[in-house]
C-alpha cells in the first residue's frame, strides 16, 4: 500500500523538542527567539503563509511580528526597514517574504539580510556552506529542502545510492535541494523546462521531486507501476475553482507509488517548521 507522507506527525514528533529549545533559550540567557518578516502589500498566498509562520513560531514559544508595508512602498524606505532589522540586536532572524510587487522586484534578496540571520537560507554565504559541504553546522538552510530532509528522516528513507530526479532549478528549492542531496551521497539529476527526456528521467528514478509549479504535471506514464518510487511534490498550485493541487496528478499516480507527499498537508507545513527551526539555530549561534 501507499504510505502517505503528511507533514503533521513529521512535525509533531520534533514540535516538543523545539519548545524545550526555546525554554532553555530563555532560561538560560533572557532572551526570547525573535523573526521579524517584512511583508510588502496585500497578496492573499503571501498574507496566509506569513500568518501561519507567525502562528507556529508562537507555537514553540518565540516572538514573531508581520511588519507590512503598503504595496506602493519605496524601494528606499523597503531597503530601509531591512538595514534596521539587520542592525537590530534584539531581531535574531529577518525573512522577506515573496513575491515582491512589481516595482520591486528587480531588487536581488538574495543578500539583503545577514547571513547571520537569514532565516531562509538564500544568502550566498549560506549556500555556499552547502557548497562546499561545510560540517560546522554554523549555516542555515533553506527552509523548504531543509524540511523535504527532515520529511525523509522521519519516514525512514534516506538518499544514499538514490538516483534522485529533481524537477525545478529555482534557487529556493531546485539548486540547494540539489547540493544537498548530492553531500547525501545522492545521484541527482537537475532537471527544468529545457529538459526533453524528463518523462525517461522520471522512470528510471528511485526519488522524483517536482517544484516545477506546473498544476497536475506529472501523470501515471512517469512513473513506474511496482510501487518502487517515492514521490516529494514540492508545487503548491491554485486551480480555477479555488482548490489547491500539487504539480502531480495525485489520484491517478498514488496507487503506483511506495510514498508520495499529498498537496496541501505535505511539504508546505515542513516549510513553516523549517523556519522556527532556523530561527533558533539562527540564536543559538549569536549566543
Amino acid at each position: 500500500m501507499t504510505e502517505i507522507l503528511y507533514a503533521k506527525p513529521a512535525i509533531d514528533a520534533e514540535l516538543e523538542a523545539l519548545k524545550s529549545r526555546t525554554a532553555k533559550i530563555k532560561q538560560e540567557h533572557g532572551v526570547i527567539p525573535t523573526l521579524r518578516v517584512i511583508l510588502v502589500g496585500n497578496d492573499p498566498g503571501s498574507i496566509i503563509y506569513t500568518n501561519s509562520k507567525k502562528k507556529f513560531c508562537e507555537k514553540i514559544g518565540a516572538d514573531c511580528e508581520i511588519i507590512k508595508l503598503d504595496e506602493s512602498v519605496e524601494e528606499k524606505v523597503f531597503l530601509s526597514e531591512v538595514d534596521k532589522l539587520n542592525k537590530d540586536m534584539n531581531v535574531h532572524a529577518v525573512l522577506i517574504q515573496l513575491p515582491l510587487p512589481k516595482h520591486l522586484s528587480h531588487i536581488d534578496t538574495t543578500n539583503l539580510v545577514l547571513p547571520s540571520k537569514d532565516v531562509d537560507g538564500f544568502h550566498s554565504e549560506n549556500i555556499s556552506r552547502l557548497y562546499r559541504n561545510d560540517k560546522s553546522e554554523t549555516g542555515l538552510v533553506p527552509c523548504t529542502p531543509k524540511g523535504i530532509l527532515t520529511l525523509a528522516k522521519h519516514y525512514n528513507f534516506n538518499f544514499a545510492s538514490k538516483n534522485v530526479v529533481i524537477i525545478g532549478r529555482s534557487l529556493i528549492v531546485g539548486k540547494p535541494l540539489s547540493l544537498l542531496l548530492t553531500n547525501l551521497d545522492a545521484t541527482v539529476t537537475l532537471a527544468h523546462s529545457k529538459t526533453h527526456n524528463l518523462k525517461d528521467l522520471c522512470l528510471r528514478a528511485d526519488i522524483i521531486i517536482s517544484a516545477c509549479g506546473k498544476p497536475k504535471f506529472l501523470t501515471s506514464d512517469y512513473f513506474r507501476t511496482d510501487q518502487s518510487q517515492i514521490v516529494i511534490d514540492v508545487g503548491i498550485n491554485r486551480l480555477p475553482n479555488g482548490t489547491v493541487c500539487g504539480d502531480c496528478d495525485f489520484d491517478s499516480i498514488k496507487d503506483q507509488l511506495s510514498a508520495i507527499t499529498p498537496v496541501p498537508k505535505g511539504v508546505g507545513p515542513m516549510t513553516i517548521f523549517s523556519v522556527a527551526q532556523n530561527l533558533l539555530h539562527a540564536l543559538e549561534n549569536s549566543l
